[in-house]
């Protein structure tokens, strides 16, 4: 027993330190090249989605580089169209921003005032003894206690005003300084978003290189295991994908039909908005209330309205996700809600709105790896339903 109370303990650590190791430089990784990474694995989605219709018009006798070109420049003008509709919305929407910013005013003074008047109600239902305590504020006994303390407590010295001025102006950073962070942030985004396309193009061109190199790699029966990987990879991502796309544009259609019949302004644009909105795990409800009663805002004038708005936008995402998601996506991706719930948590953390975005592909595909990778497959099941 003391031979190998002596042995285990040190053999624990050594085992366990190159893990240990490995996992902190992974998500080393994984945060501080979360642009890079990111832009990498949104063009491999878009890549997977984009690939059917390659083969589509593949099917016409077309090369597949042109093919690839043709599917990449229908994609850009879908993209493009729909943000020009967008953009139009937006613009009727800022030109009526004023009367916003009027209304929520009012709202805050009317609030205000009810405030008010509550206070006072509750000041009349005190007795006559606490009104006058809350209307002088305090007896003389306590004046004069609290002056006796003060009298015997020092005074700190004072601070001479140049001393204040140095210190705000250490504290308070200068607009330059927020300007610079925020623009060099935006320019990251947009540098990364445009390698997007180039990415889509060269991963659907070079398809059948890339596959056929990347597995020269492998040998015997690890060659087969990550060829079906690839493949399993693939058909889950592309019907994952295209089953949330689906039933977000029959969230879109069904909202700016209820928008248009409820008289709201902007339904064009607040309809797609709150449709793809509510595709968002557990936070989708709410999020897809938000953007209807901002807009709400200037025409309706009592909570009812409200109530009925956001009672009707409750019922269709319910309707959608308990009838229409499991028709549409249903268990494609074969995930059970603890495993979905934690890789949101992990990749929100990490990369924020992004990892939220491709947190269930990114785990559908380790889940895809693990089943088709012998010695995996306990993980698998661990994130299967």
């Amino acid at each position: 027993m003391d031979v190998l109370s002596e042995i285990l303990p040190a053999r624990i650590p050594r085992r366990a330190a190159p893990r240990l190791a490995a996992i902190a430089i992974l998500l080393g990784l994984l945060y501080f090249g979360k642009v890079f990474l990111i832009t990498l694995i949104t063009a491999v989605v878009i890549a997977f989605i984009l690939e059917p219709l390659v083969v589509l018009i593949m099917r016409l006798r077309i090369p597949r580089g042109s093919a690839s070109f043709l599917a990449c420049s229908m994609a850009l003008l879908v993209l493009y169209f729909g943000s020009l509709a967008a953009y139009a919305q937006v613009t009727i929407l800022l030109s009526d921003l004023p009367n916003y910013v009027r209304q929520i005013n009012e709202i805050g003074s009317s609030a205000t005032e009810r405030v008010e008047k509550l206070e006072e109600s509750f000041n009349d239902l005190l007795p006559k003894r606490m009104q006058e305590r809350t209307v002088i504020g305090e007896t003389p006994e306590v004046a004069q206690k609290k002056n006796r303390r003060k009298k015997t407590v020092e005074t700190p010295p004072p601070v001479t005003p140049q001393v204040q001025e140095v210190r705000i102006q250490q504290e308070r950073p200068s607009l330059l300084n927020i300007a610079y962070r925020q623009l060099s942030q935006l320019y990251e985004v947009l540098l990364a978003a445009s390698f997007v396309p180039f990415l889509v193009y060269f991963m659907l061109s070079w398809r059948e290189h890339i596959r056929r190199s990347f597995l020269q790699i492998f040998e015997g029966e690890d060659r087969s295991e990550v060829a079906s990987s690839l493949r399993v990879i693939a058909e889950l991502t592309r019907a994952y994908m295209a089953g949330n796309f689906v039933l977000g544009m029959l969230l879109s259609v069904l909202s700016t039909a209820l928008f248009l019949f409820l008289r709201l302004p902007y339904p064009l644009l607040m309809g797609p908005v709150s449709g793809f909105l509510s595709l968002i795990p557990y936070v989708g409800l709410p999020l897809a209330i938000i953007p209807p009663v901002i807009a709400a805002i200037p025409i309706y004038t009592n909570l009812t309205q409200y109530l009925i708005l956001c009672t009707a936008i409750a019922f269709l995402h319910l309707i959608a996700m308990n009838v229409f998601y499991p028709k549409v996506v249903g268990g494609r991706v074969h995930l059970n809600p603890l495993a979905v719930t934690i890789a949101l948590m992990f990749w929100g953390m990490i990369w924020g709105a992004a990892g939220l975005a491709l947190a269930i592909p990114i785990t559908a595909g380790i889940k895809a790896v693990c089943d088709n990778v012998s010695g995996l497959e306990p993980y698998g099941k661990l994130l299967g339903d």
